[in-house]
């Protein structure tokens, strides 16, 4: 989809009626001898677990088994955001304290053997630190769950940084199960085309201000109706772009920092100095061309220019610095 597409306004959820949408509660029973949880119950035996129910889900109707598995068994997909020091101990720390695992991880089955968590890797790690040697998890037979994370994760809040790194570690894993699917099919999975190019420039440098460039991105990036092998070519551009903005970006602040001026809403000063965009009506010009114009004036910034006064214009918290 080109740049300068006319957005599509998201849809919200409406509240529904009560008593309206999925099933019955004496329609949810499953039997363990299902065709339809066969796999997952041959995996549950495989790996040493014990299936201890199965049911449907009372929304979607979806097959579901719970089972407690070994806790080695099981392990976080691989493009997850890095883990939480803090929040998982502190997790340890309930668990530990009421003596009991209530809530169970959600996983998959893994492409080989055991599972795979895409919700529930720092209560995984809780566990482990506890040294439990088995733990409870909702079994789903639908393997695109796997790649719903930042859908289903809500255990812990996630930071732009933590987002973007998960996006594209999702990419990279749907490119290398298939990349000849196009990006569009995996919206849902990736939420915004602006956290694909972000998680890249997050990749080369971790300490890297995507606060500041976040909302130009997702006004100039679209998903797009091409093969993703196509389409992360365009993301690796951007990305490069974006990381050479920021260093003229950075040489700028440096300078003004010179010049005695030391608030936190520097960056995104200078930012919003250089952006053309609030001043486009219409149609928007491509990423590349927004990119390039800002690039050069920030080289072309004269923080002579610049006075005190002009920075309290600048209001709310400063711009994610992770």
């Amino acid at each position: 989809m080109p740049a300068n597409a006319t957005k599509k306004r998201k849809r919200t959820t409406r509240k529904g009626k009560p008593g309206t949408k999925g099933l019955e509660a004496t329609d949810c029973g499953l039997d363990i001898s299902s065709p339809e949880i066969h796999t997952v119950v041959s995996r549950v035996e495989g790996a040493g677990g014990t299936v201890v129910g199965s049911c449907r889900d009372p929304f979607g109707g979806s097959p579901l088994v719970i089972a407690i598995v070994p806790i080695n068994s099981i392990e976080p997909t691989p493009f997850q955001r890095d883990l939480s020091e803090a929040h998982h101990k502190k997790l340890a720390t309930v668990i530990e304290k009421t003596g009991t695992f209530l809530d169970p991880v959600i996983s998959v089955l893994a492409p080989e053997r055991g599972f795979w968590t895409p919700n529930g890797r720092h209560r995984l790690a809780a566990m482990q630190r506890l040294g439990a040697k088995a733990i409870t998890t909702l079994i789903t037979p639908d393997q695109k769950l796997a790649w719903q994370i930042l859908a289903l994760n809500t255990e812990k809040a996630h930071s732009l940084k933590e987002r973007s790194l998960e996006v594209i570690r999702i990419y990279r894993g749907l490119i290398d199960e298939d990349d000849s699917r196009n990006e569009t099919d995996f919206s849902f999975y990736l939420e915004e085309a602006a956290l694909v190019t972000l998680g890249l420039c997050y990749e080369k440098k971790s300490v890297f201000a995507g606060g500041a460039y976040f909302p130009i991105l997702r006004r100039l990036v679209e998903f797009e109706d091409e093969p993703l092998k196509k389409t992360v070519k365009r993301h690796e551009k951007l990305a490069e772009m974006v990381q050479d903005l920021e260093e003229k970006v950075a040489g700028v602040v440096a300078r003004l920092k010179e010049r005695g001026l030391t608030s936190p809403y520097l960056r995104a000063f200078v930012v919003a100095r250089i952006n053309p965009l609030r001043w486009i009506k219409g149609e928007l010009p491509a990423a590349e061309e927004i990119l390039k114009t800002m690039r050069d004036r920030a080289s072309k910034f004269n923080v002579d220019k610049v006075k005190p006064q002009d920075l309290q214009s600048m209001a709310g918290a400063p711009p994610d610095q992770d």
